[in-house]
């Protein structure tokens, strides 16, 4: 495993380093933002662990921009930040899972094999459906671009794609917030079920038309996608 640390402090990044060399993960690390977010496009990597403070790029930033360029591999946010807007941020920025300073090793360890896992099986699991066609919808997983209505939707983060493909797998259906967790982030996600929240409306905002929202709020249950939901009448 090809693991790149963005973090500008010296007794973490040791602390990480020397947990890498144990588990026998190649780590390489860097403590300036805009430096690490150059190697991150520059090279192929199996995981992003980036600080949320750092000198010349925050990590907020290197995620958001790394996730407009359609960057899709699983980034792990390391932050002091523990308030729940903040973690929210995080996940709207692009980021997959997030770890509050301090922590343990074995806990971020957990994360990383958690999102890596999830990216394996997805990849796995798409090879035999390239291409999803739907009403308005034309989605390919292995390129992960979509359209609609024969228009493109390039500004998709990752776990956004995955969210809006597992719907249109199964229009109409009904889902709770726990079973969005379970099937589309995993078993062994850490967050709470306002991550659902927050996915699906930034999902609604960039893909709802004056016409169609496709989404509809189920109170007291979840969520369905019906792609003839809120067409004007």
């Amino acid at each position: 495993m090809k693991i790149l640390v963005i973090e500008d402090n010296e007794s973490v990044a040791s602390m990480i380093e020397l947990f890498f060399k144990k588990e026998g993960i190649d780590g390489r690390f860097v403590m300036d933002g805009l430096e690490g977010y150059k190697l991150a496009v520059a090279e192929k990597w199996d995981c992003l662990i980036i600080d949320w403070m750092l000198p010349g790029m925050d990590g907020v930033s290197i995620c958001r921009k790394l996730r407009n360029d359609n960057y899709s591999q699983p980034i792990i946010m390391l932050t002091a930040k523990d308030s729940e807007s903040d973690q929210v941020l995080g996940l709207e920025m692009g980021a997959d899972d997030y770890v509050t300073k301090p922590f343990s090793p074995l806990a971020l360890m957990a994360r990383i094999k958690a999102v890596t896992r999830r990216y394996s099986s997805q990849k796995t699991e798409v090879q035999d459906n390239t291409v999803l066609i739907t009403q308005h919808f034309n989605l390919n997983t292995i390129t992960r671009e979509v359209l609609l209505d024969g228009k493109p939707i390039r500004n998709l983060t990752p776990k956004e794609f995955d969210l809006l493909y597992h719907f249109l797998q199964h229009p109409k259906q009904v889902f709770t917030r726990e079973q969005l967790l379970e099937r589309v982030w995993g078993f062994d996600f850490y967050g709470d079920d306002r991550t659902v929240d927050v996915h699906i409306k930034r999902l609604r905002s960039k893909i709802s038309t004056d016409d169609q929202s496709f989404f509809h709020t189920v109170w007291g249950v979840g969520y369905q996608f019906d792609e003839n939901f809120g067409i004007a009448k």
